[in-house]
């Protein structure tokens, strides 16, 4: 159940040439791909470009119309390895991922590819995922690009641009046989814009032709001596007919500006940013007409010498806005006007940060320091963030201070079934008297490292966990390791490099893989184990099952994580049991988000029909709570809070459940499994209540009053008149 629907949205993809579409960039994505005649497409899900699957999927009766081929990859190696496809036959295929960490995994494949050539366009379309909203380590998809000599398209954030790029992307891939990326980033993504749509096409070789036709040729397979052959082909004929294509297509842009003495060099996806820089400094205008003469990069490798040279003509300076490190950019420029022997003075990050996103703050700076060294006249006015922070005036100057503003971790959650889990394993190594060597994984679970778990010291990569502990691993040692996978990780590659690896070693590690259900951090997509019925996957594949199959003996599946007590006792026995090789143990529940999108619909229909609905929902008992907080150091739940204390005599806050609680119980699991004071308590609240409801209400209440009387007169005659 991936996190949002696009049911609606994909009925526009069957527009026609000439009608004006209003989309998110995603959308606009898989328009132009079916404009293109896109045989296949395949890829793995994660930010930015997680809906981009999920359109895809849910616009699967359109593809099969059309007869494209779609699958959900089980990783991006097995994505990037259909590309192989287009190797023999003239059929275009995309793939999809999330930038470097997926071309990390995907590198082996596309090197292969790259070096042998294609025939049919190969695309792929990276989520670049750099800057203040990324999720992953800071690093470029252009160093990919360069290594294997793939072409690399970074359009302006502009509907349109995108999707001609993808249009063009594709003719440039055939044009020079060589596979093409096609770098969106975060905003790109999710950005909302206009294009004139075309024709969807059917491609001129299906699937199914491919197969029933089949070809081969050893020249393109990767294999000495047709490799040493390919080396010289991308120098020799792919390149220059890149340059060729880019050139005569115009896919760099330029824009003219009085100011020619001076130019900006920028990418593409930096577009955008560097306008509004210059509309801030009086140098353009909100629609791009710009008084700077601009050469935008929509193609960022292979870098066009003749373009740069023919820009930077008679030109006394240039700044190259290149965001992140390194400065591939940059030096190549450096190369490509020394050795012309150019006049220009070229600029980057002497003037620019060195290293992280390019917000409009950033390049303000830099750009007001070119600007006020070269053309001091062209700027007008000084926007106040280019004052210091420290003065009153700046838009960063410290309203209140730093320390009266507590910091804030990303955290699980409110009701989130892993938060038991880490509270479980947490109680275990009090229990058993020591600390672990705690091997974390990516995911949702990887929150576990900051407050109040504080449980992971290193994490490797996706489905890695076990992997990364591998090396800790002594018979002569008085502990285990502990490693944490997802499911999504465990399907991804966790199976065969974290489980098969510690079998085949027989590693004494304990791991503990996290099964909610779903791919839930890219959004809820199913994976193998999922539960839920999904009518084009293949789901419920338990993975107690096959950590079996490939040689576990250990291994134990907990299907109701809420039940800390029971998961303290077998992390435990996983710890001091004295069997030798890993232990697998399964802690399954579904992820809580997803519970709640699809039970909040059939929640309210019931209610709305006029059926008895029953929330269970908890609270503190604050005349109980002793005002230590110990719940809240173990559970971390966001609706478990502190309040003040209503006792004059007392001044210690205490623990309050606020109304986002779910009604999950894992606050008072854990008061119960860690010997917490017994101040929870559970509420049912009823909604169209029957006669019975109300019956057993009044006996309930008739029954306590009579209970509490006695009570009530001995206080009363200690009260104060």
């Amino acid at each position: 159940m991936a996190e949002r629907s696009f049911a609606t949205e994909v009925q526009q993809l069957r527009h026609g040439a000439g009608t004006t579409l209003h989309v998110e960039g995603i959308l606009a994505v898989t328009k132009a791909l079916l404009q293109s005649g896109v045989a296949y497409v395949g890829g793995y899900q994660g930010a930015p470009i997680s809906h981009l699957m999920d359109v895809l999927g849910d616009a699967r009766e359109i593809l099969q119309e059309l007869d494209v081929y779609f699958e959900n990859s089980a990783s991006e190696a097995t994505a990037a390895a259909m590309l192989a496809a287009s190797v023999h036959y003239p059929l275009r295929g995309a793939i999809t991922f999330k930038s470097t960490v997926g071309l990390n995994v995907a590198s082996d494949a596309l090197a292969n590819l790259a070096s042998g050539g294609v025939t049919g366009g190969a695309l792929v379309i990276l989520g670049e995922d750099y800057g203040e909203g990324s999720s992953i380590m800071q690093e470029r998809s252009h160093a990919f690009a360069m290594k294997s000599q793939m072409w690399l398209l970074d359009p302006r954030p502009n509907i349109t641009a995108i999707v001609e790029a993808v249009e063009t992307g594709f003719e440039l891939s055939e044009a020079s046989n060589t596979p093409v990326m096609l770098q969106l980033r975060l905003r790109s993504c999710h950005m909302h814009g206009a294009f004139v749509a075309k024709d969807n096409v059917r491609p001129q070789m299906t699937i199914k032709d491919a197969i029933e036709q089949p070809k081969r040729d050893p020249s393109r397979i990767v294999l000495p001596p047709a490799s040493f052959l390919h080396e010289q082909e991308k120098i020799g004929s792919r390149w220059p007919a890149a340059v060729e294509f880019i050139r005569e297509r115009g896919l760099n842009e330029v824009f003219a500006g009085d100011a020619a003495d001076v130019g900006i060099i920028v990418q593409g996806g930096l577009y955008n940013t560097l306008n509004r820089a210059l509309e801030l400094l009086g140098c353009s205008d909100a629609y791009g007409n710009t008084r700077i003469p601009l050469y935008v990069m929509n193609v960022t490798y292979p870098v066009v010498d003749s373009e740069i040279l023919e820009f930077c003509e008679g030109k006394r300076a240039v700044l190259m806005v290149e965001e992140g490190q390194p400065d591939y950019l940059e030096q190549n420029l450096h190369a490509i006007l020394r050795r012309a022997d150019a006049r220009a003075v070229l600029h980057g990050k002497d003037l620019l940060p060195i290293a992280g996103e390019y917000t409009a703050t950033a390049v303000t700076r830099g750009l007001s320091a070119f600007l006020n060294k070269y053309r001091p006249e062209a700027v007008e006015g000084a926007p106040a963030l280019l004052l210091p922070d420290d003065d009153p005036g700046s838009p960063f100057a410290p309203r209140v201070e730093p320390k009266a503003v507590h910091g804030r971790p990303p955290g699980l959650c409110t009701g989130c079934p892993e938060r038991p889990i880490f509270s479980a394993l947490k109680l275990a190594e009090r229990e058993t008297g020591k600390q672990h060597h705690i091997s974390a994984d990516i995911g949702c679970h990887l929150f576990s490292i900051n407050e109040p778990f504080n449980l992971g010291a290193t994490t490797m990569g996706y489905g890695l966990g076990s992997a990364g502990a591998a090396a800790l691993n002594s018979a002569e040692a008085d502990r285990r390791t502990i490693a944490v996978m997802g499911d999504g990780g465990f399907w991804h590659n966790g199976l065969t490099s974290g489980v098969g690896n510690a079998v085949f070693n027989g590693t004494d590690q304990v791991l503990l893989v996290v099964d909610n259900e779903y791919a839930a951090a890219t959004g809820g997509q199913d994976v193998l184990s999922s539960q839920a019925d999904n009518p084009i996957r293949s789901t419920k594949h338990p993975i107690e099952k096959a950590v079996r199959g490939v040689g576990v003996t250990w291994a134990k599946t907990v299907t109701n994580t809420y039940k800390v007590g029971e998961l303290r006792d077998l992390f435990v026995e996983a710890l001091t049991s004295k069997q030798r090789g890993p232990k697998v143990i399964v802690a399954q529940s579904e992820c809580q988000l997803n519970r709640q999108r699809r039970v909040k619909p059939e929640t309210n229909k019931k209610i709305k029909e006029g059926k008895r609905v029953v929330r269970q929902r908890f609270g503190v008992d604050a005349d109980t709570c002793t005002g230590d907080h110990a719940c809240i150091r173990v559970s971390g739940c966001p609706s478990l809070t502190i309040k003040p204390n209503p006792d004059p005599m007392r001044t210690d806050p205490v623990a309050t459940v606020i109304d986002s609680c779910v009604g999950c119980g894992v606050c008072g699991a854990n008061a119960h499994a860690a010997s917490l004071c017994p101040s929870f308590y559970r509420t049912d609240v009823v909604v169209n209540e029957t006669w019975w409801d109300r019956a057993l209400t009044k006996v309930r209440t008739a029954w306590i009053r009579a209970l509490s009387a006695p009570v009530e007169r001995r206080a009363a005659k200690y009260e104060v008149v």
